[in-house]
């Protein structure tokens, strides 16, 4: 891969990971435990918080999963193995990785 590509992929994937931590930011409230306080929140309305909190608690896990997977393909960059299937080592085709440069295995090793 040239030098000016694997740049450019290290930007996209930089970006990616400040924009995830960026979101990670603004949603940590929406994971707090919901208050129980009948006095102030029927019971409907808290059924709700709580399935908001446990639908905020998977996005906070997959950002989290997405994050590793950036910290991986940087790592990557850095060691020259980018671009490079993780199970089968063959080339993993360059619209795939401007589709998700986190991607770490190539089409048939990812089926």
């Amino acid at each position: 891969m040239d030098p000016n590509s694997l740049e450019t992929f290290k930007q996209r994937l930089v970006q990616m990971q400040a924009d995830i931590l960026a979101l990670n930011e603004v949603a940590k409230d929406s994971t707090l435990p919901v208050e129980l306080d009948q006095t102030r929140v029927g019971r409907l309305s808290r059924m709700d918080a709580m399935q908001g909190q446990q639908m905020a608690k998977e996005s906070e896990r997959r950002r989290q999963q997405q994050l590793q997977k950036i910290k991986v393909a940087l790592k990557r960059i850095e060691e020259n193995d980018f671009g490079y299937c993780s199970v089968c080592d063959e080339e993993i085709d360059i619209r795939r990785l401007e589709l998700d440069p986190a991607n770490s295995r190539c089409i048939s090793c990812a089926e």
